[in-house]
């Protein structure tokens, strides 16, 4: 059940006018019926998976607070819910990749393959159940007894299949408390969604007709065609991630629970550093706070500081995929940190760079883009090839004659608008939300611009538009 499907929209609108309709002590039940009927639209046999997480964690928290082998009880809790998420993501990646290193050494075996479906938002269910139980074990939080309340925490359907990762201090006290309907929070929710949906149908999905054509074809292709592929694909999976977890949030607000803020003007970070304080902020501060600090984070040497960083992005890297691809862009954007740390030591660099910012924000925009590659690439190969061949030929007529978007130039003149008013709200929300900014505007101002938006979204939506898989789904 898509986001951006008719499905959705009915299935949304009856959760919403039941919840405020039953009386509070039923709703966090009413939402964990609704969760699970959600998860296993999808594939009704990996409701179990998830339920498997949910009792494993739910009972090792118990546990913990119970007995004193609490290490004991973490580490077995891990080894169940990782196992789970390496079986059915990682098993086939780890033994071709076994293979292959055996092949090198002229040792032949027989390859072992698992013919499995990838569970949707395993991925992130598995790392929020592990926060919870990680949150009890240093005592951060104290264990939930109720087990449907804990089972709604995990299952919570609006950022169920990707994210935001949500923690345990802000999600579960939200189903515990009594909530009344607020006029304002639901108009919040809305301009989300309808913003949300904006970002996915009239942007995404057009910017993803030219990419995949591209890369489907990637040897046909060289300088200007796959510069800007490479510059449709950053579009694209910015207004796709984005537009999902504002959809998340919108959901979530008018259901009067709060989610966190998952994007914050990315792309117009100064910084790798920023950038990644701005990017999918609740898998960034997840690893910074349960992989990176645990390693020693920045209380250490230098070189030790930056081994950590190193193993921090390559573990996130492998967390968005199983491929060879993933790790290299997550060691990619692990070195580019490990580099900017020892730029800023140098006070007279630093200073120097403060009135540079555009430039700074230019560059941090270009490498991005480029590390991208990577991550659309099905193979190493064909990453290879996009870099080799990214600049070749710019300047032959032919070459820039056959860029061929597969869009009417209707479309092909909207998607440009369209990417330069998100450009615009991004740069409008460095400071504050944009959504907020335009709750402040004129009455007329907001209808013009609500009617823009809507006119875009259903204009795309009915010109085969409007029902395409979000890409972290595959995550």
């Amino acid at each position: 059940m898509l986001f951006n499907s008719v499905g959705y929209a009915v299935f949304f609108a009856l959760v919403f006018i039941i919840y405020w309709s039953v009386p509070n002590k039923y709703r966090y039940i009413l939402l964990l019926v609704c969760s699970y009927y959600f998860y296993m639209s999808w594939n009704i046999k990996y409701v179990v998976l998830i339920l498997l997480t949910t009792i494993v964690s739910y009972i090792s928290a118990l546990l913990m607070e119970r007995y004193q082998f609490k290490k004991y009880i973490l580490a077995l809790n891990c080894l169940i819910c990782l196992g789970v998420l390496f079986i059915f993501k990682y098993f086939n990646f780890f033994f071709e990749s076994l293979n292959k290193l055996f092949s090198i050494t002229g040792i032949n075996r027989q390859p072992i393959s698992l013919s499995l479906l990838l569970p949707v938002g395993i991925s992130f269910f598995t790392f929020q159940t592990m926060s919870y139980v990680i949150d009890v074990y240093r005592g951060q939080i104290k264990a939930e007894r109720n087990f449907c309340i804990y089972a709604t925490f995990v299952s919570f359907f609006p950022q169920l299949v990707a994210g935001p990762i949500e923690r345990p201090e802000n999600l579960l006290p939200q189903f515990h408390s009594d909530k009344r309907f607020c006029y304002e929070k639901s108009v919040y929710g809305c301009r989300l969604i309808v913003w949300g949906l904006f970002k996915k149908i009239a942007v995404a999905d057009i910017a993803a007709r030219y990419v995949d054509s591209v890369y489907q074809s990637l040897d046909i292709y060289q300088g200007l065609p796959l510069i800007l592929a490479v510059f449709l694909f950053s579009v694209q999976i910015y207004c796709d991630f984005s537009g999902y977890s504002d959809i998340a949030r919108g959901s979530a607000a008018l259901l009067g629970i709060d989610l966190i803020e998952n994007f914050k003007s990315p792309y117009f970070s100064v910084s790798i550093k920023e950038y990644w304080r701005r990017w999918h902020i609740s898998l960034s501060t997840w690893f910074r706070d349960y992989v990176y600090i645990p390693l020693g984070g920045s209380r250490c040497s230098g070189v030790k500081r930056s081994v950590n960083l190193l193993i921090t992005f390559l573990a996130s890297g492998l967390w968005h995929g199983a491929n060879w691809t993933f790790f290299i862009w997550g060691g990619v954007h692990g070195l580019a940190q490990i580099i900017e740390n020892m730029f800023l030591k140098r006070r007279k660099i630093l200073n120097i760079s403060k009135q540079l910012s555009v430039l700074k924000c230019i560059g941090v925009f270009v490498f991005v883009n480029i590390t991208w590659i990577f991550f659309r690439a099905e193979t190493l190969e064909d990453a290879v090839y996009v870099l080799k061949n990214l600049f070749c030929g710019m300047l032959k007529l032919q070459t820039v004659m056959d860029i061929n978007i597969g869009l009417s130039m209707t479309e092909a003149f909207f998607l440009i608008l369209n990417i330069m008013l998100v450009a615009v709200y991004d740069y409008l929300s460095v400071k504050k939300e944009g959504i907020l900014l335009i709750g402040e505007k004129p009455l007329f101002i907001r209808v013009i611009f609500g009617y823009i938006i809507i006119a875009d979204i259903l204009y795309f939506a009915l010109n085969g538009g409007g029902d395409n898989q979000f890409v972290y789904f595959q995550f």
